[in-house]
């Protein structure tokens, strides 16, 4: 399935962290968009290898992209703190280690979908993890990105 937009966000995350070797996947919203889901976001979701030297990876990598990361911040990239909301840079991110409903890294890279270089989380893990967040706004999604799934399964085998 061909993209047909622009996702600039996401294409200077993805240069940035090739350059830093980060091992990294979209997941949530932002994921589901570079696999073709009709929908925008403002921000981008990152489903990050929790280890050291990774996670000074993605330090170094987002620093290059002009975030202003404190010291307690890039402490906890480093450490793989479970869930890591920035908004000091040139747009905001959430950089996940364990996400709800996906049991670890590994698992779902083998799943994982390549859009264009991008590394992306199979839709049945942003599902995953969207079911077992359980917040209002991921169970009024749910729906659509399930129909989207179906679709997307579908426009693959074709």
């Amino acid at each position: 399935m061909e993209r047909k937009f622009s996702y600039p966000q996401a294409e200077e995350i993805r240069d940035a962290f090739v350059r830093h070797g980060v091992r990294y996947l979209f997941i949530g919203k932002s994921g589901a968009i570079l696999l073709g889901f009709p929908d925008t976001t403002q921000d981008a979701d990152l489903f990050v290898e929790r280890s050291a030297e990774n996670g000074a990876a993605c330090v170094a990598a987002l620093k290059s992209l002009g975030f202003d990361l404190t010291t307690s911040e890039a402490e906890e990239i480093i450490r793989g703190k479970d869930f890591v909301q920035l908004k000091n840079g040139p747009y905001d991110l959430d950089l996940v280690f364990a996400p709800d409903g996906i049991e670890t890294f590994e698992a779902a890279w083998l799943r994982r979908v390549e859009v264009e270089g991008f590394p992306v989380c199979h839709p049945d893990d942003i599902i995953a993890s969207k079911e077992a967040a359980n917040r209002v706004r991921d169970r009024e999604a749910l729906p659509r990105l399930r129909a989207f799934r179906e679709y997307w399964l579908r426009q693959r085998k074709a």
